[in-house]
């Protein structure tokens, strides 16, 4: 039993073998509680971003990365990548302010408030970063066939051949193949991750509405 339950199992108790806890005194535990949990979540979004961050840079030399670099689609990666760190730093930002906000909270109704509105900011946080994904892949495939010499010469040979459709079929199928299997894995992490804090952070809502508001 956590330390929260046995405030609350004191606090409900009638008789005097111990000093009676003040609804004030659950909130605080609520509060405190609430405030590590929204903490955690904005160290753990810095964390990934500098995770990604990190792989970007090791694969920076592989061949795929200079080929794919050697292609003339700044005009197009660059507004991409400027627009993903924008509203990454957007949610950084807002997480850190939950954090913040939640910190200073002084009454019950507000903090609960404050819950809903971190949980809204953690799954669009989780939204925008697989819409990125799905977008940044679409985009990847429209500059590979556009520039990728190898890629356009199975093109123009399955055309050849009368199998553009065979082709295209199997290409597509397996690009969304790997891409189902990134997306499923990305929201595993973030079922295990964010999904444990935001059970916590709702279970601490819950708490809040039982205590008579």
């Amino acid at each position: 039993m956590d330390e929260l339950e046995l405030l609350k199992k004191d606090w409900k108790k009638d008789n005097n073998t111990y000093p009676k806890v003040s609804y004030n005194d659950i909130y605080k535990m609520i509060l405190k509680r609430s405030s590590s949990i929204v903490k955690w979540i904005f160290i753990i979004s810095l964390l990934e971003f500098i995770f990604w961050l990190v792989i970007s840079f090791a694969l920076k030399d592989s061949k795929s990365m200079e080929r794919y670099n050697s292609y003339d689609a700044d005009y197009v990666i660059i507004p991409l990548t400027v627009f993903g760190y924008i509203i990454l730093a957007y949610f950084f930002v807002m997480f850190f302010k939950n954090y913040r906000t939640i910190s200073v909270t002084d009454s019950a109704k507000k903090l609960m408030e404050n819950i809903l509105k971190t949980r809204q900011t953690v799954k669009r946080y989780v939204a925008f970063n697989l819409l990125y994904l799905i977008l940044s892949v679409v985009i990847v495939l429209f500059v590979e066939f556009d520039q990728d010499q190898e890629l356009i010469n199975l093109a123009n040979s399955a055309a050849a051949s009368g199998e553009t459709f065979k082709f295209y079929t199997i290409f597509t199928l397996t690009v969304l193949v790997l891409l189902v299997a990134v997306i499923l894995t990305l929201l595993l992490f973030y079922w295990l991750v964010y999904g444990i804090l935001l059970r916590s952070l709702n279970k601490n809502y819950k708490e809040l509405k039982k205590l008579d508001l």
